[in-house]
């Protein structure tokens, strides 16, 4: 919108042209400017103010409104629009290094250097130097006009050479130099070091830490390649990020006006160096997808473990074929052995046809020769006793005694016999005696080398301890510990070898408790009664004899009855024994408790228990085995007179 000066309206707002309406900006909400002229004293305000003159005083209720303004405390908001640098700054924004001509080192210029160029520079422009160069113009005004632009170009020096001799001043001036930010996005193979190479180059000014590694070219080392890539990953950049809307700190109204103005800048500087980074690993992840030397790397890797896993296909599929092959052998193995034993089993079979024809014949033909004995029944030789023989004689036998009774007749046949019946009956005796000790002792010791082997071939049973030593090793040293079974063997110590273990925990541990056993575990826990030396006190009742008892339901239940003694002239030492067993006068007393004790302990233990009747024995205090059983069989016959009885 053009502004014509020559004319305006009275009015609160000067940017009121042509009398049309604007829009003026502030911290808050836009507002219309009033179209409406002023009257009465705002008129009159208004044309003093339009022909320069401004009253001193002010309205009462101005100075109110004032006073009311200036006791608010500004809130936050009103701090966005107050202390901002002016954006236009930065677009005027004067070449330090040109100024004191350093344009060809910028960044790279050293201290010295800015200070001799500065002093060279202020000797050459110094407004006495350049006062020559007044008297060359004319009027007043050009020499003015000169003598000022002197002294803005010498001030201008001063103030390049107290910005770029101060480091935190020239650190932020360089971070704001122009400077070419542009990413290589994409490049041929042949073309990477010539694009990428200047690109790093150009962002290592940045770098905290200096010298920067080079890219390096296609004979670089591998090892040189990584720490590059490696350098740049973890990137340090000293670059300030100075911001057109940073507020100055300087124009803090208050303490807290500047904290605030701290915590925004530190917000736009961060969010700027957020954003520097990712360019930076834009560059390199840019840089690293078409790196040469990694893509050749990868592709041998890729090939390495293409090679490992092909080599160990071509190994899994020798060792399938080495089991597929082994697993043949041992099938073709088992099919002849299976074929030699069965060659062995039909020969044996032969055999045994053979054997039974032989045996059969000559039990024919002692059947053929003792026709002529059993008929005349000489020495009572009968029919049964021939049987007899041909039963218990094998091939041999029978064939003695056949060829024997070939050779003679009558009565000496009749002889043969009967020496062969005696001495068939005497072996028969000895085969059943030596069953019955194989019943009663479970095994025949023949000799003392075979009961030897014998238990020598048998393992060693486990004991409780080692058992319970066996799962508290198993508890310690769970699976995939170190050699685990010889730690186990180690911790039992008792010699026991890992297949003994291996074998206990397929076995032992997975036994369930024998309940048959259970009664003597408790007796073994069981503490040991206190014996009562006095007859006075003592609860067993041994003042006369007790009547039978009557034992019901298999001898389970019983009827007792308790007859009074007229005797108690007894010595207390004839009553009791040491641990509570009684006295030799008394041992066919039995107490109430006893009685008790007997019935309990033949229904805890039956028939088909093992040690039935010790363990009998131990459950009824003071009695022995044969005291027990005399006792139960005197109250069996009781229970069966008394019901022969009723």
């Amino acid at each position: 919108m053009v502004v014509h000066a020559s004319f305006r309206l009275i009015s609160y707002s000067d940017e009121l042209v042509d009398g049309q309406p604007i829009y003026v900006s502030s911290n808050c909400l836009p507002l219309k400017a009033s179209k409406y002229e002023p009257a009465g004293h705002s008129f009159h305000a208004a044309a003093l103010k339009f022909l320069g003159c401004e009253e001193d005083a002010e309205v009462d209720d101005q100075k109110v409104s004032n006073d009311k303004e200036q006791t608010c405390f500004p809130s936050y908001e009103s701090y966005s629009s107050k202390g901002k640098k002016k954006s236009g700054e930065g677009s005027n924004q004067q070449d330090h290094y040109a100024l004191l001509g350093l344009s060809h080192l910028r960044y790279l210029a050293t201290e010295d250097q800015i200070r001799k160029s500065y002093r060279e520079t202020a000797l050459k422009y110094h407004p006495d130097k350049q006062a020559a160069l007044l008297f060359a113009e004319e009027t007043e005004a050009a020499k003015q006009a000169k003598k000022d632009e002197i002294e803005s170009h010498f001030k201008a020096v001063q103030e390049a050479y107290e910005v770029l001799i101060d480091p935190v001043k020239r650190r932020i001036y360089d971070s704001t130099d122009e400077f070419d930010d542009a990413i290589p996005a994409d490049c041929a193979p042949q073309d990477f070091y010539k694009v990428f190479g200047p690109a790093f180059t150009r962002n290592g000014r940045w770098s905290a830490i200096q010298p920067i590694p080079s890219l390096g070219d296609e004979n670089t080392p591998l090892k040189e390649v990584d720490n590059f890539y490696n350098f740049w990953y973890i990137f340090k950049s000293w670059r300030e990020f100075p911001h057109a809307d940073e507020f100055d700190l300087e124009q803090a109204e208050s303490r807290d006006h500047k904290r605030w103005m701290e915590r925004q800048n530190a917000k736009l500087t961060e969010k700027a160096r957020k954003e520097e980074y990712a360019r930076i690993r834009t560059l390199v992840d840019n840089a690293y997808k078409r790196d040469p030397r990694i893509l050749k790397r990868k592709e041998a890797e890729k090939a390495e473990k293409q090679k490992k896993k092909e080599a160990k296909y071509l190994a899994k599929k020798l060792q399938e074929e080495e089991a597929a092959r082994a697993a043949e052998e041992e099938r073709r193995r088992k099919v002849e052995e299976e074929k030699r034993v069965a060659e062995v089993a039909l020969q044996q079979k032969k055999v045994k046809e053979k054997e039974k024809k032989l045996l059969r014949k000559e039990r024919t033909r002692l059947r053929t020769l003792s026709a002529s004995v059993t008929s005349q029944h000489l020495l009572d030789v009968s029919m049964e006793d021939v049987e007899s023989l041909c039963m218990s004689f094998d091939m041999e036998q029978l064939r003695n005694l056949c060829d024997k009774m070939e050779k003679s007749e009558g009565l000496e046949q009749a002889k043969l016999i009967r020496n062969a019946v005696g001495h068939a009956d005497e072996s028969e005796a000895k085969k059943q005696d030596e069953k019955k000790n194989v019943q009663q002792n479970g095994s025949v010791e023949t000799n003392g080398s075979t009961l030897l082997k014998t238990f020598e071939k048998k393992e060693k049973p486990w004991s409780k301890e080692e058992i319970e030593l066996l799962r508290k090793g198993m508890q310690k040293y769970p699976k995939g510990t170190s050699r685990r079974w010889e730690v186990i063997s180690e911790y039992i110590g008792t010699g026991r070898s890992v297949e003994e273990i291996l074998k206990a925990t397929k076995t032992v541990l997975l036994q369930k408790p024998d309940g048959a056993k259970a009664f003597d575990s408790f007796l073994e826990k069981r503490k040991p009664a206190q014996s009562i030396a006095s007859p006075l006190t003592t609860r067993e009742e041994v003042v006369g004899a007790s009547t039978p008892q009557v034992v019901q339901n298999s001898g389970a239940r019983t009827d007792s009855s308790e007859e009074s003694s007229s005797s108690t002239s007894q010595k207390p030492a004839d009553v009791t024994a040491a641990n509570g067993v009684s006295s030799s006068s008394d041992q066919d007393a039995w107490s109430a408790v006893q009685e008790r004790a007997l019935v309990q302990a033949l229904k805890t233990f039956p028939k088909e228990t093992s040690q039935r009747w010790e363990r009998v024995a131990t459950a009824v205090p003071g009695k022995t085995v044969i005291q027990c059983k005399k006792k139960f069989a005197s109250l069996k016959e009781n229970f069966r007179s008394k019901k022969s009885v009723n």
